[in-house]
Parts: structure tokens; C-alpha cells; sequence
């Protein structure tokens, strides 16, 4: 939604790769769909989402695995690219995004992760660099940077948007926040799909 809006609101939009397990073990926070009838209301209210959005979200099969296996690699990944070629961060967070909740496919093995870069359209020599620097301890202590930048946020969870308006922080919590920031930015929400671009997920 946010990509929606980058050119009908006046705003900077930067995407940060952050590790998900540590924002919520450092919290105290509990995955939502490990605790017992939450998953079967979020599958539907996933489907009713995906429709006013008009995004292509199909729940995965096994909607725990994401906890079980954990995205450190994925985000590793990501912020490498981030680092190294910041221009493509947006497309390979995509394809990684679309692997999960659109096809119901892994992101945590490094089979996986070069199929995403491939389908990113990354060069092969390009993919292959990055792929080795996402192990690489640059990458891991900017991870962590970052992750600790969302605890100093106050972050418990994803996702989590932080508007810098009149050089203070204003944090918004979940998807569903958008007619707020709008608000506080003075701007107009249009629902999830403004007129103004025809841009999609």
C-alpha cells in the first residue's frame, strides 16, 4: 500500500530489511499464529485483505513454518542487497514477499534464495556476490543495527511503519493504520489503490 502511495503522498519511502524473531523475542511478543484459533481467523481475514487490497496474498500451507525455520538468511540476504545494490532491495524483497504469501514457497534454504535473485532478474555474477556477502559479518552486524533501531522504536512485531514528521518519530503498528498516517501527514487516504498510480504489488 505504501508503494501505492510513494507518488500520490509526499513521502521518502525506505524499505528496512529487519529480523522479525529478534524484534519479538527481544519484546516479549508472541507469534500470533501459534497461539490456538487465531490461524483460522487470520487465513480468512487474509483472503478478505488480499481482495480490498487487491494484492495476491494466499496464506502458506504451514503458516508456522516462517517461525519454526526462522528468515535470517532471507533478511541477510536482503540487506545485503541493500547494502551493495540498493536500487534492486525493493524488487528482491518482492519476489521474496510474492515466494511466501503468493505461492506458498520457501525462502530459507540458499536454493531458494538464489531462485529469488534469479527471478529478481539480478546478473549471476551479481547474485553470486551477494550472496556470499550475506554471510558475511558486515551483513550480519547491519541486520542487527537495524533490528535494534525498531527495539528503540519500541517495535513488537510487523509491520511496522516509522514516520518522521516535523523531526519527531511517529510509529505505526499492523496494516490497517493507514487512514491515520495519512492524517498526520495531511494527506488524503484514497484506499489501497489510489487513482494516482497504477503501480502493483
Amino acid at each position: 500500500v505504501l508503494c501505492h502511495y510513494r507518488n500520490a503522498w509526499n513521502i521518502d519511502l525506505k524499505q528496512r530489511p529487519t529480523f522479525l524473531r529478534g524484534v519479538m523475542h527481544r519484546s516479549g511478543n508472541k507469534p500470533q499464529g501459534l497461539v490456538p484459533d487465531i490461524p483460522l481467523y487470520m487465513r480468512k481475514d487474509l483472503q478478505r485483505f488480499a481482495s480490498y487490497c487487491k494484492v495476491p496474498i494466499q496464506a502458506p500451507s504451514n503458516l508456522e513454518a516462517m517461525f519454526e525455520k526462522g528468515l535470517l538468511s532471507a533478511m541477510r540476504f536482503v540487506t545485503a542487497v541493500e547494502l551493495h545494490s540498493p536500487e534492486l532491495t525493493e524488487q528482491v524483497s518482492r519476489v521474496l514477499w510474492r515466494r511466501i504469501w503468493s505461492k506458498d514457497q520457501d525462502i530459507t534454504t540458499p536454493e531458494s534464495l538464489q531462485e529469488a535473485g534469479e527471478k529478481a532478474g539480478l546478473p549471476a555474477d551479481q547474485l553470486q556476490r551477494l550472496l556470499g556477502l550475506a554471510v558475511s559479518q558486515e551483513v550480519k552486524e547491519k541486520l542487527k543495527l537495524v533490528t535494534q533501531e525498531a527495539l528503540n522504536h519500541k517495535a513488537f512485531g510487523f509491520p511496522l511503519i516509522v514516520a518522521h514528521v516535523d523531526g519527531r518519530p511517529e510509529i505505526f503498528f499492523g496494516s490497517d493504520r493507514f487512514e491515520l498516517l495519512a492524517h498526520l501527514l495531511g494527506e488524503k487516504w484514497l484506499g489501497p489503490v489510489p487513482q494516482e498510480t497504477g503501480s502493483k504489488l
